[in-house]
């Protein structure tokens, strides 16, 4: 069990009998680990770092994804092979391994890598919640730049980017010089996701698009309306390769979402970055901190 843990819950494999889970806390490097059971499933629990919520699990059901950035991660993995098979994922950043479930559960036979630098989070989210011993992922502690780098070339199928310390994506993860190292992981036909948060005046996301645009053939951007036009917080998830993206039947699950977004690629996605140069590593920045209201 990580340091710091302040009170047990009922572990992941189940509550005593006839006794509600309750929250379990631990120290972390990233601050306060706090996982929170969600009353209306058995199993469900959200965790929250520093009281900002990261993500959701399901335990019994991790094709349920609870979360809107995460719910579009998983139209993404749907979507980037044929249904049923496996794939080669890396997800950069760990939480609580949501996505590398909902993977495991959707396409079984899947080999994955998470990758995630807060070792005492990820021993506190494995104790707490543990991973199926035959889903095949691996868990590596090692910054999202560094553990890259020692994928083979053109091993992944997929690579996901949802990397946060202190809620903001460190400025090292931001750059042509990352996507390069990105594309190098990926097979030919793979694909790069990221989760990207950004405000009104959009300054971090639109550079980043334009990195996206800079290093791969094809990008789309899925985001709540209000986001794109400047009128709040929020999660964009970006989607860029170097072959057609399925835009047709993104745009119709996005738009049938519980939480509705629009997906903008080619010219609109162009016009929408208003000529913002590509991030280098000499120029990157951090991604802005969310406002306190985000998380009131």
């Amino acid at each position: 069990m990580a340091k710091g843990t302040n009170k047990r819950a009922a572990r992941g494999r189940g509550a005593a009998r006839g006794r509600s889970p309750e929250p379990v806390t631990a120290s972390v490097d990233g601050g306060l680990a706090e996982l929170v059971p969600d009353r209306d499933r058995p199993r469900g629990w959200t965790l929250l770092l520093d009281g900002k919520p990261q993500s959701h699990v399901d335990l019994d059901d991790p094709g349920y994804l609870d979360f809107e950035y995460q719910r579009r991660f998983g139209h993404l993995a749907d979507l980037v092979a044929p249904p049923g098979r496996p794939l080669h994922a890396v997800h950069l950043g760990g939480g609580a391994f949501t996505l590398a479930r909902y993977i495991a559960a959707t396409r079984p036979r899947s080999t994955q890598q998470i990758i995630e630098i807060d070792a005492p989070l990820v021993q506190f989210v494995r104790s707490e919640l543990p991973l199926d011993p035959g889903d095949r992922i691996r868990v590596r502690g090692a910054d999202a730049r560094a553990g890259l780098a020692k994928v083979p070339d053109g091993w992944a199928d997929l690579i996901v980017a949802d990397v946060f310390s202190g809620a903001r994506t460190p400025a090292h993860l931001t750059s042509v010089e990352f996507l390069a190292e990105v594309r190098r992981a990926l097979r030919p036909d793979g694909w790069y996701a990221a989760n990207l948060a950004d405000g009104p005046p959009l300054a971090y996301l639109k550079p980043q698009i334009a990195t996206a645009r800079a290093a791969f053939a094809q990008v789309c951007l899925t985001a709540d309306p209000a986001l794109l036009r400047g009128r709040r917080f929020g999660n964009a998830v970006l989607l860029a390769a170097d072959r057609d993206l399925p835009l047709a039947e993104l745009t119709r699950r996005a738009a049938g979402d519980p939480h509705p977004a629009r997906v903008e690629h080619g010219r609109g996605l162009a016009d929408f970055t208003g000529g913002a140069a590509p991030v280098t590593d000499a120029t990157a920045a951090p991604s802005p901190a969310p406002p306190p209201a985000v998380f009131t």
